[in-house]
């Protein structure tokens, strides 16, 4: 050890001053009698007793009277710090009035010039003790809270990382007690964090926190959650409390209930189709088949031109394709409207036995048709063998130029690098099968159940119109996303 030769030598009388003025108690017992030979000041005070009341004591009548207390304890706790140079027990002493001091007490063998002692070195613990077991009771609150709460809790840091959460908050995330704990981990990789509807980031919501603000955690899944409550920002700790409630049951309501006001809505429209479809059919019978007629007179009048020699021979046949063509298409228009007017204005669907390859081969023309408009290629798988199914041969074939249509649309806007559609047939166990892939940007829910459009320019029943013609006919309707990307419209019939 380096003594400094300038620091001023301490003589018997400091120590001595020190001792009285240390808050720590000391008592000096005798080595052999553990007897007690002198008190500091400190211990005097907080056991009640003087210096010269205290040396004749023995250990029972300064101590707890409970058992692990007893005076044969005390000395031998004495005599191990006699034998070993220090011994260390919590004790319990008693004062002058009666009150029983809890004490860390610690007991060191010194060598004193009279001979060897016991320094008994203790300070009251009560206190501390009293502070360890709030922090007893304090955890056992918090992990009461945290482990048999219903509460949706979350202790944030300011970078919006998840510090404490409860076990309901954690389950709400999909988490449960096997998962490594998200301590550490940001909120936002679990959730999305909304206000008024509107998607936030946390740097977003804290700042919004003065010191609290409204928020929505929304929680991705097979079944969505959505909790909502309040962010609040906690005073002199750099830490946000998030307190929420699972309000999953009112938002699905909501949403049920505005998707039934969508229906109720298109319904209307759907009424307002049928009869305008009634009044289009009763007005376009008559001239549609004026049309036919003034065509046929047309083919009529140019093959007697031909004949007569007043035109070259042969001049009539491109005039023929393109009458043919027109005919072709005033025959589908009054078909369908004929059609129509049968759907609409009967409950009961006509039953035919169609075979669905048959149906497809009439809807291909049409199909190609737009598809070479659009630059898209069409794929056509039929089945070897028929597809008999019970169904009206007319509207089932919009049903099909309806799914290609929109198929042929998607691939146009999704720019796909093999604009392609398929066009399918077969027999399942639920019946005659019609599916329509595309290579587009995918669905992620049955629009079927939402069949409203989304076309600038669209009358919102194309998709709700196929569910109802094929619903009508004891059928089903389907659409899910196509493995290798894009979407899969279908339906199935009944078999003949």
């Amino acid at each position: 050890m380096v003594v400094d030769p300038q620091a001023p030598e301490l003589v018997d009388s400091d120590f001595v001053a020190m001792m009285h003025a240390s808050h720590l108690c000391v008592l000096i017992h005798d080595a052999a009698t553990k007897d007690i030979l002198w008190a500091n000041p400190a211990a005097c005070s907080l056991l009640e007793w003087s210096v010269t009341e205290l040396r004749p004591l023995k250990a029972n009548h300064m101590s707890s009277s409970a058992q692990q207390y007893d005076r044969v304890i005390g000395r031998a706790w004495l005599q191990e710090a006699v034998e070993k140079g220090m011994s260390r027990i919590e004790w319990h002493y008693r004062s002058r009035s009666g009150r029983v001091i809890p004490t860390d007490a610690i007991a060191v063998r010194v060598e004193l010039a009279q001979g060897p002692a016991v320094m008994v070195q203790f300070r009251d613990v009560e206190r501390e003790q009293r502070v360890e077991h709030e922090l007893r009771q304090t955890t056992s609150y918090v992990d009461a809270l945290a482990r048999h709460t219903s509460t949706v809790a979350f202790m944030l840091d300011s970078a919006g990382a998840i510090r404490f959460a409860t076990d309901t908050a954690l389950a709400h995330l999909g988490l449960s007690g096997d998962t490594e704990p998200p301590v550490g981990r940001l909120l936002e990789s679990y959730a999305r964090l909304r206000r008024d509807g509107t998607p936030i980031t946390w740097a977003e919501a804290a700042e919004a926190a003065d010191p609290v603000a409204p928020v929505r955690l929304e929680v991705p899944g097979t079944e969505p959650v959505t909790l909502e409550g309040g962010l609040e920002r906690l005073r002199d700790v750099d830490a946000f409390l998030m307190i929420l409630h699972d309000v999953s049951t009112r938002v699905r309501g909501e949403e049920r209930r505005e998707l039934e006001l969508r229906h109720e809505n298109y319904l209307a429209r759907y009424t307002a189709m049928g009869d305008m479809a009634m009044a289009i059919a009763h007005e376009l019978g008559q001239p549609l088949a004026a049309a036919a007629n003034f065509l046929a007179g047309v083919r009529a009048h140019a093959q007697a031109l031909e004949s007569s020699g007043r035109v070259p021979a042969g001049t009539t046949g491109h005039l023929e394709y393109g009458l043919d063509s027109a005919h072709r298409q005033i025959d589908r228009v009054s078909a369908i409207v004929g059609a129509l007017r049968s759907f609409v204005g009967h409950l009961e669907h006509v039953e035919q036995v169609v075979d669905l390859n048959a149906v497809i081969d009439e809807c291909l023309y049409f199909v190609r048709l737009r598809a070479e408009a659009a630059g898209v290629e069409v794929d056509v798988w039929l089945s070897e063998e028929p597809v008999p199914v019970r169904c009206e041969r007319v509207l089932t074939g919009q049903v099909v130029l309806n799914l290609c249509f929109n198929a042929i649309d998607e691939m146009a806007e999704a720019g796909s690098a093999d604009p392609r559609i398929e066009l399918v047939t077969e027999v399942r166990p639920e019946g005659g099968t019609v599916t329509v892939a595309d290579r587009g940007r995918g669905v992620r829910k049955d629009l079927f159940a939402e069949s409203f459009t989304s076309k600038e320019h669209g009358s919102g029943i194309g998709l709700a119109l196929s569910y109802r013609i094929i619903n009508r006919q004891h059928g089903s309707t389907w659409c899910e996303p196509r493995e290798a990307g894009g979407s899969i419209f279908g339906f199935s019939l009944p078999l003949a």
